[in-house]
């Protein structure tokens, strides 16, 4: 694809990378076939290529305005694009440059500010993602039950006790939603770890910064960042092994560390340790102790694109679940994203809506005693649209 960035823009780190990954494309359009919000809309420009063009015309001519900003709003930043991709066009890169740059040329308007504003606010901390969710649980008789549904029922779950001396610890993360919607999935993965041999610990922390920077604000997202990494970075390289992360966005979002701080000097090194340290716990590189849990129980597996795409983590979570016993059942168009993507579902909620629809249409097909996934978004997501449990792969192996 030609180009003709302006010289000023050409010349900066950004322009460069910008200019590199449109200059890549072939235009071939496969991307196109994999993109779930092309599927849905047919529109050119719900697809990558068309987003590449959006993007391309606004680094070069400051144009397309709100609709172009729509329509890269409307991306799920799923990645399923750059699996299929045979010329290895970086379209996630690309897009979160693009929408940097057309966030701060265009305005969003009024009501589309306030709302991303406060996901930022409400779904950054645990300390207040709490309270929301317990005034959400006792309002939620009163609530319209497709509203309802998006509540995560309250899960009883004891904290483990302190480490066992001697075993070699690992450190995790609480998550922003995760430690206040499903403590259970930390507490689950730190009993496998301990059965297995390590003590898993979970660190001072709160978002990874992947709300934020998705919602387009780099700034906070960058302090975030730099706060996760003053908090982490003595810690690993001390005592602690590896930072194991129990949700794949963070997982995935963590790796990117190193990238997104190589312009920051004094964070750069430390950034790029932390992502080599950073560990999805799918691809732990030990034989976890597993058990024969369960027999003839069905399980449909639903791989977030932060595994599958971003992080290119495939089979892992199959062989573990299969070693305890399941039996794994096939499901259909398993590359499509099932609309959770973070904030996404509360902001394009239409289109969220009819990915979740097909995607659980996919998972319930051979009727499964239970749906499996390694992300909180996806989990609770997935729960909202099914009366089947929905759990994270690792309480499965408890």
């Amino acid at each position: 694809m030609q180009t003709s960035l302006p010289a000023d823009y050409s010349q900066t780190e950004e322009g460069l990378q910008a200019n590199a990954i449109l200059r890549s494309c072939v235009h071939c359009g496969l991307c196109n076939a994999t993109c779930p919000t092309y599927q849905l809309t047919g529109n050119e420009l719900d697809g990558p290529r068309g987003r590449i063009y959006l993007i391309k015309n606004h680094l070069e001519n400051d144009s397309n305005g709100v609709t172009g900003l729509k329509h890269l709003d409307r991306c799920l930043t799923c990645l399923a694009c750059e699996t299929t991709c045979p010329s290895n066009v970086q379209f996630g890169h690309l897009l979160d440059i693009g929408r940097k740059n057309m966030s701060k040329a265009i305005k969003r308007p009024f009501k589309d500010r306030i709302k991303r504003f406060l996901i930022s606010l409400l779904f950054s901390k645990p300390t207040r993602v709490r309270p929301m969710l317990a005034l959400a649980r006792l309002s939620k008789p009163f609530l319209p039950q497709k509203l309802a549904a998006k509540i995560p029922v309250r899960i009883k779950s004891s904290k483990t006790t302190g480490s066992t001396p001697g075993l070699p610890k690992l450190l995790t993360i609480q998550g922003c939603v995760q430690s206040a919607a499903a403590p259970q999935i930390n507490i689950a993965a730190a009993k496998v770890l301990e059965r297995t041999g390590f003590h898993l610990e979970e660190a001072n922390s709160d978002c990874c910064g992947a709300l934020a920077y998705h919602l387009a604000d780099t700034d906070k997202a960058e302090r975030t960042i730099r706060q996760n990494i003053d908090n982490w970075y003595q810690d690993l390289q001390g005592e602690y092994g590896s930072l194991v992360v129990t949700s794949s966005g963070c997982s995935s979002f963590i790796k990117q560390y190193g990238a997104l701080m190589q312009s920051t000097p004094e964070y750069a090194k430390k950034a790029e340790f932390i992502s080599e340290r950073c560990r999805d716990l799918s691809e732990l590189d030990i034989q976890l102790d597993i058990k024969p849990i369960r027999e003839n129980c069905t399980v449909a597996l639903h791989s977030p694109c932060t595994l599958q795409h971003g992080q290119k983590v495939h089979g892992k979570i199959e062989a573990l679940l299969k070693k305890a016993g399941y039996r794994l059942v096939p499901t259909m168009d398993e590359h499509l994203c099932c609309g959770s993507a973070g904030s996404y579902s509360l902001l394009e909620t239409e289109l969220s809506e009819r990915l979740l629809a097909n995607k659980l249409a996919c998972l319930e097909e051979d009727q499964p005693d239970v749906i499996s996934t390694a992300n909180i978004g996806c989990l609770l997501h997935l729960q909202s649209g099914t009366e089947r449990p929905v759990k994270h792969w690792i309480e499965l192996l408890v």
